[in-house]
């Protein structure tokens, strides 16, 4: 499969992680609308990851550690670092896996902006 069909078959994937995230908050359970979320957030990372170093990160840590990269190659990427660490922490850490939820606007309002993050990861990808 062509980079560019793979680039864009996981920023699809992200999407449709996004949209089962808002159904899952918009039925209450939080908690799983969080996982869902990082996933997303973690998808579209690594399809921009894809698009601009050229390969596809298999764990976390490569996302982490290749966004860092690439914020260091083009300063857009920058915004993206702590937006992306702080759903890591939030998201994925705090709430579904430890099951604190607390500050349930915050939380909330970090899954409802993903679909932003989502964006902006497209933006940048395409941004050669």
């Amino acid at each position: 499969m062509a980079t560019l069909d793979r680039v864009n078959e996981i920023f699809a994937d992200a999407k449709s992680l996004h949209t089962a995230s808002l159904e899952r908050l918009a039925a209450g359970d939080i908690r799983d609308a969080s996982e869902k979320a990082w996933g997303a957030t973690k998808r579209a990372t690594d399809a921009l990851i894809l698009a601009r170093l050229g390969w596809e990160p298999e764990r976390t840590s490569d996302t982490s550690t290749q966004l860092r990269v690439l914020a260091r190659r083009d300063g857009r990427a920058t915004t993206l670092v702590g937006r992306y660490h702080t759903r890591a922490d939030y998201l994925h850490g705090h709430c579904f896996y430890l099951g604190i939820c607390q500050q349930a606007e915050d939380v909330e309002r970090r899954i409802r902006d993903t679909g932003e993050y989502i964006s902006d990861a497209e933006n940048l990808a395409s941004a050669i």
